[in-house]
C-alpha cells in the first residue's frame, strides 16, 4: 500500500469548509491510488478557491471564460513523475476546487457537499494519473466507472443522498 501526502489549502472566503472535509479529501486521494494500484509514495496539492480565481485559471489554461467546478494540473502526461528530493515522493500535480460551485452542484444533483467534493477530488486524481474524458466515448465511460467504484468504496455511491446537519 502506498502513502500519499495531500497538502490542502483554503484560498477562498466564499464558503466555510465543513468539519471533516480535509480528511475526506485525503481519503479520496488515497482511495484512487489504491484502486489504480499506484504503489509509489506520492504527493498532491489540493486548493479550495473562489469563483473569481477558478474563472481566471479556466480562462488562462483552457480558454474558457466561465466558472468551473474543478481544474487538474498533472505534473506528467507520460506516467513518469518528478520526485520531490526532500521526501522521495512522486509529485502527481495540483487540484483546484471551487467550493461555491461544488455547493451549487451538490444541490442541483441532490446529494451532499461531502459527496460532491469527494467526487471532484476523485475525478481530478484520475486526471493526474492520465485519464481523460474530454473526447467522450469509451475513455469517458471508463473514467466514470472508475470514479463510481472509488466513491462506492468511500461509502458515497451514486444515487445516495447524504444530508448532514452542518450542510
Amino acid at each position: 500500500m502506498s502513502t500519499v501526502k495531500v497538502m490542502i489549502s483554503d484560498r477562498q472566503k466564499e464558503v466555510k469548509i465543513p468539519t471533516g472535509i480535509r480528511l475526506l479529501i485525503r481519503r479520496s486521494c488515497h482511495a484512487v491510488l489504491e484502486n489504480e494500484g499506484f504503489d509509489r509514495p506520492s504527493e498532491v496539492s489540493v486548493s479550495f478557491i473562489g469563483s473569481d480565481e477558478i474563472r481566471k485559471l479556466n480562462r488562462e489554461y483552457r480558454n474558457k471564460d466561465a466558472v468551473t467546478d474543478v481544474l487538474s494540473f498533472p505534473n506528467s502526461d507520460t506516467g513518469e513523475y518528478d520526485i520531490n528530493q526532500d521526501t522521495g515522493c512522486a509529485m502527481l500535480g495540483d487540484i483546484v476546487i471551487c467550493v461555491s460551485r461544488a455547493m451549487e452542484q451538490a444541490e442541483q444533483f441532490g446529494h451532499s457537499l461531502r459527496r460532491e467534493l469527494s467526487y471532484l477530488t476523485v475525478h481530478s486524481m484520475l486526471h493526474l494519473l492520465g485519464y481523460d474524458h474530454e473526447a467522450g466515448g469509451l475513455e469517458q465511460v471508463r473514467m466514470r466507472e472508475k470514479e463510481e467504484a472509488v466513491l462506492t468504496k468511500l461509502g458515497l455511491p451514486q444515487g445516495e443522498s447524504y444530508v448532514f446537519e452542518d450542510e
